[in-house]
This record gives C-alpha cells, structure tokens and sequence, in this order.
C-alpha cells in the first residue's frame, strides 16, 4: 500500500474556513482580468437581484487548490479532476466553512475521491462538488 493512500482513510474529514476578503477579490481581478459587471458593479448585481457584487466562482476553486495542496496530509498529489456546483451567491467578506470527507480510496490505482462543500455563516450550502486526486 503506497503511504499516501494509508495516511487517508474512507470517512476522513477535513474542515477549514475561508473569508473571500478584498485582497483575494481584487487580486483575482488583477491576475485574471474578468470585470464582468456582476464581479464589479454593486448597481448592476442588484438589478439582478443580488444583494451586491457577487464573487467570482473561480475564487471557491482557489480555495479547493489551496485544501488539496495545502492541507491534505500528503503532499505526493495530483488532481484528476474535481466538479463544483453553485448554489447560492458568495458575497465579499463572507466567511466560508469547507468541509470535505474522502468517500472512496482506491488502492489499484493510487487515487483518493471527496464530496465538498462550502457553507456560509447562514449555515447555506453556497457551493458542493466532488474531487478526485492521485498519489504519485
């Protein structure tokens, strides 16, 4: 059995929290250039119906970088792929709670599989998805 896959068990949980603050909003806009408006228009996110700007989503998937690079007990790992689904608009300066458990670890091929989500102070699922890593 490889050691990554021993140090991660079926039923492993995993919780972290996160705030989405200016620093990492305006940096996404800075690296990545997306102004669409209902990133950067607090008028135009509430004519929508939104309760101001809404986050870009790719910033929940930094934070799914950062679990998986950073916090996982293994270091020895790569992605293979993940899904995300949102559910409700994350705002500036909310504070996120990430949970995840691994829910399959598969020896043969040296991968381990999640189900995540991301949950509000509100105690609403904002985000949900599943990842799936290697051991390499």
């Amino acid at each position: 059995m490889e050691q990554g896959i021993k140090n991660m068990e079926e039923g492993a949980a995993f919780k972290f929290d996160y705030c989405v603050t200016e620093e990492i909003y305006n940096g996404f806009i800075d690296l990545f250039k997306d102004n669409n408006p209902l990133h950067t228009d607090e008028g135009f996110a509430k004519e929508k119906n939104f309760s101001g700007k809404v986050m870009h989503g790719a910033i929940l998937v930094g934070f799914l970088s950062h679990f998986i690079g950073e916090c996982l007990p293994e270091k020895n790992v790569i992605v293979h792929g993940y899904k995300i689904n949102y559910v409700k608009p994350v705002y500036l300066n909310d504070r996120l709670t990430f949970e995840a458990s691994i829910t399959g670890v598969f020896e043969s091929v040296n991968s381990i599989e999640f189900k995540y989500r991301f949950i509000n102070s509100t105690k609403s699922t904002v985000a949900k998805g599943d990842i799936s890593i290697g051991i390499i």
